[in-house]
């Protein structure tokens, strides 16, 4: 399959054009309509992380954090890409002991924590386990589903499992695209993952995020998990990532999710935008930048915001003694419909 993406960051080194990233966005509303995109925005990928909340959503429809009594930050772990922090630790051990299950229930495999791989080094004795794992959070919901409903944990990853077809089905009807129509993959952490067109992948971030609490039973579940997001960024993240910065800045205005190889969503409450985009070289700093270059474009940043913002926005590109020997900036504007 080809793909119509277009340069969307240059990154210079000593004044000098080093790198092109390309790739396409796709911004539309809560009923699927494109408001505006750069490259191909029914380019397919997939959806890797950015599913999170989608795949917690059939635990949440079942009443399963009420059952199991899970905090509002549990709640956010569910949908996280954590750091490995000793505050999602902990909270995922709790999670694992309210459903009766233990570590060696994940079928996640192990992530060393962020903070060992940016230069911290590890206390004696440390031992790393599935717990630290950045998908653990939504494994353990996985878990405690098929508890609460008497399904099999041993093969809860296989597609063909019953919470696996239910994750479809979800995804399927917020889309509104039949799953002949996703392409099917196994992300980073076994679980099975879905690609689709990033304009249906924003249409899903749309709703998501303007969902409310007093409508139906759906929009009350995807409400629930959007604002345990908004409200505990730290515990879908981490310290000093993306994802926790941005979402902190909105002040419960939207909510930003990262997926890996370049897969960046934000679900924009306040305006009812979805935005999806891809970045086909994977670069993670690009997705960061464009997903704030998308929102300063369309008026969601205001000035004081976008100013907040700026080190992701244009980060300056270092070596490895720190020193500045370049800068990522963007390169696009947004085409509207």
């Amino acid at each position: 399959m080809k793909f119509n993406h277009e340069p969307l960051t240059v990154a210079k080194r000593n004044d000098h054009i080093e790198c092109v990233h390309s790739g396409s966005v796709a911004v539309v509303d809560t009923t699927g309509r494109l408001i505006a995109y750069a490259g191909d925005p029914a380019a397919y990928t997939f959806s890797r992380s950015a599913l999170k909340p989608f795949q917690a959503l059939p635990f949440t429809l079942a009443g399963g954090i009420q059952k199991f009594g899970f905090t509002e930050q549990q709640t956010a772990l569910m949908c996280a890409s954590h750091s490995g922090e000793d505050v999602h630790v902990h909270a995922v051990s709790d999670m694992l002991a309210k459903a009766d299950c233990t570590e060696q229930d994940l079928r996640c495999g192990c992530h060393m924590p962020e903070r060992f791989l940016n230069g911290e080094a590890a206390p004696p004795g440390f031992v790393m386990d599935q717990r630290h794992n950045n998908c653990s959070g939504k494994h353990a919901g996985f878990l405690a589903y098929c508890q609460m409903g008497g399904y099999s944990i041993d093969d809860y990853l296989d597609p063909s499992h019953f919470l696996q077809r239910e994750i479809v089905k979800v995804v399927s009807d917020l889309s509104e695209t039949s799953p002949i129509h996703f392409w099917y993959g196994t992300d980073g952490c076994s679980a099975p993952n879905i690609g689709l067109p990033l304009s249906r992948l924003a249409k899903i971030w749309a709703r998501f995020s303007a969902a409310r609490r007093d409508a139906d039973e759906l929009e009350r579940g995807m409400a629930t998990l959007a604002d345990a997001m908004m409200n505990w960024p730290e515990m879908y993240s981490g310290s000093g990532r993306a994802d926790n910065v941005l979402t902190r800045a909105g002040r419960g205005k939207w909510v930003s999710k990262t997926g890996a190889q370049g897969v960046r969503c934000v679900g924009a409450r306040a305006h009812g935008l979805g935005i999806a985009l891809k970045v086909g070289s994977g670069d993670y700093p690009t997705a960061y930048a464009v997903t704030i270059e998308v929102m300063r474009q369309l008026g969601i940043l205001d000035a004081e915001t976008t100013s907040e913002l700026q080190e992701w926005r244009e980060p300056v590109l270092r070596n490895c003694n720190g020193s500045a020997v370049g800068q990522l900036s963007c390169d696009f504007k947004l085409k509207y419909v």
